[in-house]
């Protein structure tokens, strides 16, 4: 499966934006589909996460903020980012990962870089 990260950009703080990720393949709807961040001089976080039932999970730095949301059908994820922080700067990275058989995938895209002015 290869994912491709979309929607990064600049933006004053208090704004707003939507990442994308848009997988190949259809399989992509059994992963759990996570977001991930990775500021200069930090370690990459999870962010926020989406199992296959739905199940949400937020750093509790963006709860409230920001949305994750899959649109199986259209082999994406989403996240919406509301009330940007300057803190929130950094290479966000989607993901995909699980199981299939006994076979454990895990997938990365190529990072969007998200920049939020004071």
């Amino acid at each position: 499966v290869q994912l491709q990260a979309s929607g990064g950009g600049l933006v004053q703080a208090g704004g707003s934006l939507r990442l994308a990720c848009a997988a190949s393949e259809k399989s992509f709807a059994i992963y759990t589909v996570g977001w991930y961040r990775q500021a200069p001089g930090k370690q990459r976080e999870l962010v926020a996460s989406s199992t296959r039932a739905g199940s949400t999970h937020y750093v509790a730095s963006v709860e409230g903020r920001f949305t994750i949301s899959r649109e199986d059908a259209k082999n994406t994820v989403y996240l919406q980012m509301n009330s940007l922080k300057p803190e929130d700067t950094a290479v966000y990275y989607c993901n995909a990962d699980g199981y299939l058989g006994s076979t454990w995938y895990d997938y990365w895209g190529q990072g969007t870089l998200v920049t939020v002015s004071s």
